[in-house]
């Protein structure tokens, strides 16, 4: 029986992002993907030129569709644009008991707003007390928590636990809008830290959908049953191998995508 995810998510018309990057990185990784799309972008390696919401009954309806007929492992949740797509997406899932991946996207990798400013504060109350597991970058959790980014490893560990204050189970801090020559990104649950994970900075603008890529490939692995600890682990190796390939796909004239299928093909 094939392991299953699913994606909850915005379109990058792009394809380095959003949907297109989860059920990439969920096909690299020998998770069967399926997708409830919340927005549709016009978006590529160097802006996003348009954005339209999906009708709420539409996100209702691909949810009610995918959970009652697919055995879901894990569950992804990306853009979510608007206080009413995020209302609906919680409303969908009341039933759902597996692990959710919540990569709160707030910004692209072109610095086009991809969340209402009035949306932030229905994410805090009523998507994060869901999340097995949070994935914010250091600007997103400032968000979340409305204070300065943090700029160092004890004030990421300060904010992931505040975060667990909020409701989530575990957070995943990502360290890569950090200085210094090493990225560190930090698991920590309630009690503390789970993990930590480390690899030099890359010099490269070729970076758009690493988020996405990070959350999927988490929630790719919490589909196949692997613990929390183990997921982040293989998703945090998965995605260095995908940025140091990215430099040789050449694809766009901006932040160009990762690789994801740097295991399976070379560019």
């Amino acid at each position: 029986m094939a392991h299953i995810a699913l994606t909850i998510a915005g379109s990058d018309s792009g394809g380095g992002a959003g949907i297109q990057a989860d059920l990439k990185v969920m096909s690299a990784l020998g998770v069967y993907g399926a997708s409830v799309i919340t927005a549709i972008t016009a978006q590529n390696t160097q802006a996003v030129t348009a954005v339209h919401g999906v009708p709420l009954d539409v996100i209702s309806a691909q949810i009610d569709a995918v959970l009652s007929d697919l055995n879901v492992g894990a569950i992804k949740i990306g853009m979510l644009a608007t206080p009413e797509i995020i209302q609906t997406v919680a409303d969908g899932l009341k039933d759902f008991q597996g692990p959710i991946v919540l990569d709160p996207v707030m910004i692209a990798k072109s610095g086009d707003a991809l969340l209402a400013r009035d949306a932030v504060q229905t994410l805090r109350d009523v998507l994060l007390p869901r999340a097995t597991v949070l994935t914010p970058n250091l600007p997103e959790a400032a968000v979340l928590l409305d204070r300065m980014a943090a700029e160092d490893r004890e004030e990421m560990v300060a904010q992931g636990l505040a975060l667990c204050g909020l409701g989530a189970k575990a957070v995943l801090m990502k360290g890569g809008h950090a200085s210094g020559d090493i990225c560190h990104d930090v698991l920590i649950g309630p009690e503390g830290v789970l993990a930590e994970m480390s690899a030099p900075r890359r010099t490269t603008k070729n970076t758009h959908g690493t988020g996405c890529t990070l959350s999927s490939s988490v929630a790719a692995g919490l589909a196949k049953r692997l613990s929390l600890t183990q997921a982040a682990e293989e998703a945090h190796a998965y995605l260095q191998g995908a940025i140091a390939e990215a430099d040789k796909l050449g694809v766009g004239h901006g932040h160009g995508p990762v690789h994801h299928f740097h295991r399976v093909w070379q560019a």
